[in-house]
């Protein structure tokens, strides 16, 4: 919190806007909304299951969520953000690869999938398919079919470990990452529209009187904000958008 301070104090004191990061970019962006949105009755704790986007929140990919954003407001050098760059480079490239090559069902690969307790091959499949697979990865993957550890052995090797698991946990749960940006997408749109600030609240008769005093006390900014208060209803919601006419 006190680095968020700092960044917007300066901004504020340079004329430029306040750096605001949203639910599905950063736990930090989390943990301010529901301190400012829905306030706290007792001691607040960072965890992860008050992340409705925690697919989106991974580890692997935090410098790619945040070293854009970081290099754009001077808290991100060139080498760091070039860094993050040739990263999603390499990254992308394995996944590619792995989508565009074929194994084959030889003996070998079923002996390795049945060890598994996975089904062997009938026919030749995707690389991407097989990783898909529980307990199965790029790393054991190459072990039975050669071409993906001469592949593998492409990626910088100094930070092979972390592009590899990159790589493979976008594949693993591509359809999941995919499901939930479309809903954070979604919600976005609610973020985006914001609200007048000399909203008369308490002359809403049309929406609950319990809305009514928590929009009045909290003066949320964006509808968004506004929907992430407890005790504003779906129903509340769209009578403020009624409202702006939207």
């Amino acid at each position: 919190q006190g680095l968020m301070a700092g960044i917007n104090a300066a901004r504020s004191v340079a004329g430029l806007p306040a750096v605001v990061l949203s639910r599905d970019k950063a736990y930090i962006g989390v943990l301010i909304d529901d301190l400012v949105t829905k306030g706290v009755d007792e001691p607040y704790r960072m965890f992860t299951s008050r992340a409705e986007y925690r697919i989106l929140l991974r580890q692997d990919d935090a410098d790619m969520r945040l070293t854009p954003l970081g290099y754009e407001i001077g808290l991100a050098d060139k080498h760091r953000h070039d860094l993050m760059l040739s990263k999603r480079a390499e990254r992308d490239s394995l996944i590619e690869w792995a989508a565009t090559h074929n194994v084959k069902a030889t003996k070998e690969v079923n002996d390795f999938l049945e060890s598994l307790g996975s089904s062997p091959l009938t026919a030749s499949v995707k690389v991407t398919d097989l990783v898909r697979r529980p307990a199965i990865g790029f790393w054991n993957l190459s072990e039975v079919f050669p071409p993906l550890i001469a592949q593998i052995q492409r990626v910088e090797e100094t930070r092979r470990e972390e592009i590899v698991e990159s790589a493979e946990i976008l594949v693993k749960y591509e359809g999941y990452i995919e499901r939930e940006a479309m809903v954070a997408e979604k919600s976005a749109r609610l973020e985006s529209l914001r609200l007048p600030k000399d909203i008369d609240y308490g002359s809403l008769t049309a929406i609950s009187t319990e809305a009514r005093q928590k929009l009045s006390r909290i003066q949320p900014k964006t509808v968004g904000q506004a929907s992430r208060i407890p005790g504003v209803s779906p129903a509340d919601i769209n009578i403020l958008l009624v409202l702006m006419n939207r």
